[in-house]
């Protein structure tokens, strides 16, 4: 069929594209009104036939125009003018769009098995790395970082047992917790609080959640105050 037909137009642009064989067949007729019309409705929004830059692909078309087209076809024309203006050596430096030109399948490089068998001598250095590690003392760790917490616990009401409020709050158990020392504060009107401190590892306590814990007694607490907080 007539080379001109070969086109692909993109739903996207409306854009016409032509594939490299079709320029290179309409390259035969370039010297013709026609093929060169075709060829500057292509370099309309194409700086080259392939690419970004110069490649074997404008060589190509370059070498099947015999003279400078006319300026009708300023497309046409610029591009020409712009790779007549390359040297004929510099020309056949020339690759193909894609990039290098392929290697002939003789220099082919020699495949490397990076996963192969290991040597004895693998082996043997191997064994005599993890012999050093073995031998080695475990790294030092940094000091743990520690917090001294006192509480303030305020009893529900004026009858509340202090005593057993402060065995509930003993009872509480986290990795990292040390409970202290505590005594009863006189607060006003014969109503007494609880002070009780402890020590925390600041890695795995979180106080938030410790003085959740302590509120959670709802039988016997009423609040919860942080009245010193320390690091050890």
């Amino acid at each position: 069929g007539d080379v001109y037909k070969r086109q692909v137009s993109t739903q996207s642009t409306g854009k016409i594209v032509y594939s490299l064989p079709t320029l290179n067949e309409m390259a035969d007729k370039f010297n013709l009104d026609k093929g060169l019309g075709d060829l500057d409705k292509y370099l309309l929004d194409e700086s080259y036939i392939q690419g970004y830059q110069p490649s074997s692909a404008d060589l190509d078309v370059f070498n099947k125009i015999k003279d400078q087209p006319d300026n009708k076809f300023r497309n046409v024309a610029r591009w020409y003018k712009h790779i007549k203006s390359y040297s004929d050596a510099e020309r056949a430096t020339w690759k193909s769009a894609g990039g290098s030109e392929p290697e002939p399948a003789a220099q082919e490089e020699e495949e490397v098995d990076l996963f192969g068998d290991d040597t004895e001598d693998d082996k043997k250095e191997r064994e005599a790395l993890a012999a050093q590690r073995a031998s080695q003392p475990p790294p030092k760790k940094g000091p743990i970082a520690k917090s001294s917490i006192i509480f303030d616990v305020k009893p529900l009401a004026k009858e509340t047992n202090l005593q057993e409020m402060e065995e509930k709050v003993r009872a509480i158990v986290m990795e990292g917790l040390e409970w202290k020392a505590s005594k009863l504060v006189d607060v006003a009107f014969g109503i007494q609080k609880l002070q009780i401190s402890c020590n925390v590892i600041d890695d795995l306590v979180s106080t938030d959640e410790l003085e959740e814990k302590i509120t959670d007694i709802e039988d016997y607490v009423q609040s919860v105050d942080i009245i010193a907080f320390n690091k050890i």
